[in-house]
């Protein structure tokens, strides 16, 4: 009697409401405190992200973390929002993707939103001082996170070589597709030269998603890319023509955010949708904010002039924030799940073992170029990272609190 009243239970729906809503809540507010608080770009954000789920709540391994990271280094978009939603969607399937791209995504959105319906240049209004303090605590937590992901997944000669040469490759030949070639080389190698490694139960990253969806979702991603054009020609539609663009955008561009910005460019500003002015005074402003620059969309969609409903306003930069990440959706949603069955396979384990320690080398070049590079100009600067790591590494403290102190500190001393 008791286990049917167990079934009983377990399908009513209300139950399972309720449990979906509770799962939406929980990753919903841990991605908004990252998304309000993780400044200094998407290398950063893999810091942050790692320092959230695999050090604090270990929702996954060091290991689970840096596949997923290489995956999305493979898949083209931005790579720290596709880790975001892989993690979210780990946790509690489409639910919990959908509640880390709203955490994440929004405040950054929705902040440039009402700077382009304000007409307000945050770039240039905000004070330097603490721009400065949110930069430099960056180089902090992307040094934590190349510090114990190398620690983890570069142990022996053979992987720290590799993460070496990945790191000089990467600096040295400067191209989009430099890291997607090096993660290749380093996949071959440690097929070629590692031995597959047992893994425990905490190196699996739990699906909640199945093929057959999966495949749906990979139709979806290329019927759109190359529907979407045919039906722009057809129909000459101002609101498909807006929404091409902005999917193409996300769907085409290796390299994250600031690749993006060519393309985007030459999408809203020639066609004379955006004022090239207004194009810069945005960019500038989505420097300024945390969460992922692929928010720039939505500044675009708010200042865009058109005779469409979906140009300009709020619902604009709605609509073209949205077509900018659906194929990022569509692309973690197709291919996680084939993702991590290939996993258990003991030579793709091999590969993979070459291939995170090439992450850790990936992270480790953007460690010096661009988080160092454009945060670190003077003795002040260095001291301020050295406390932040202290204030990370050894006194523990939380991110998100050590990045609010930084950008105290740099806007009363910087």
């Amino acid at each position: 009697m008791s286990e049917h009243s167990t079934s009983n239970t377990s399908a009513d729906p209300a139950i399972a409401d309720a449990s979906r809503w509770q799962q939406f809540r929980e990753v919903f507010l841990i991605f908004l405190r990252l998304g309000l608080t993780s400044f200094g770009g998407p290398v950063a954000h893999l810091g942050y992200f790692r320092d959230e789920f695999v050090q604090r709540r270990q929702w996954l391994s060091d290991r689970s973390y840096a596949d997923l990271v290489a995956l999305c280094q493979f898949l083209p978009g931005p790579a720290s929002s596709q880790v975001g939603l892989g993690l979210g969607m780990s946790r509690a399937g489409y639910t919990g993707a959908a509640a880390a791209w709203l955490g994440f995504t929004m405040p950054s959105a929705l902040v440039l939103i009402a700077l382009a319906m304000s007409i307000s240049v945050l770039g240039e209004s905000f004070p330097h001082g603490a721009l400065q303090g949110l930069k430099v605590v960056a180089v902090a937590v992307v040094a934590q996170a190349v510090w114990g992901m190398g620690n983890n997944l570069c142990v022996g000669k053979l992987k720290i070589s590799l993460m070496a040469v990945a790191a000089a490759v990467v600096l040295l030949v400067p191209s989009v597709l430099t890291p997607v070639l090096v993660i290749l080389a380093a996949g071959l190698i440690g097929v070629w030269k590692i031995a597959p490694e047992a893994r425990d139960p905490e190196d699996f990253l739990p699906i909640k998603t199945d093929r057959a969806h999966a495949k749906r979702w990979l139709i979806a991603f290329f019927v759109l890319l190359g529907g979407l054009p045919l039906l722009v020609a057809m129909t000459d539609s101002q609101s498909l023509t807006l929404f091409d663009a902005f999917y193409r955008a996300g769907a085409l561009v290796f390299g994250g955010g600031h690749v993006v910005l060519p393309l985007l460019q030459s999408e809203v500003v020639t066609t004379g949708w955006v004022e090239k002015d207004a194009f810069l005074a945005g960019y500038g402003a989505a420097q300024a904010v945390p969460g992922p620059l692929f928010t720039f969309a939505a500044f675009l969609g708010t200042a865009a002039e058109g005779d469409t409903v979906f140009a300009g306003g709020l619902l604009g930069g709605l609509f073209c924030l949205v077509a900018i990440f659906l194929p990022s959706f569509l692309l973690i949603a197709g291919a996680l799940p084939y993702w991590e069955s290939l996993r258990a396979d003991s030579r793709l384990q091999a590969a993979l073992s070459g291939v995170n320690a090439a992450v850790v080398g990936i992270l480790l070049a953007a460690l010096y170029n661009p988080v160092w590079t454009s945060a670190v100009h003077s003795a002040a600067d260095f001291v301020m990272v050295l406390l932040a790591l202290i204030a990370l590494m050894v006194w523990k403290l939380p991110p998100w609190l050590v990045v609010i102190g930084s950008g105290v500190i740099g806007w009363a001393v910087l």
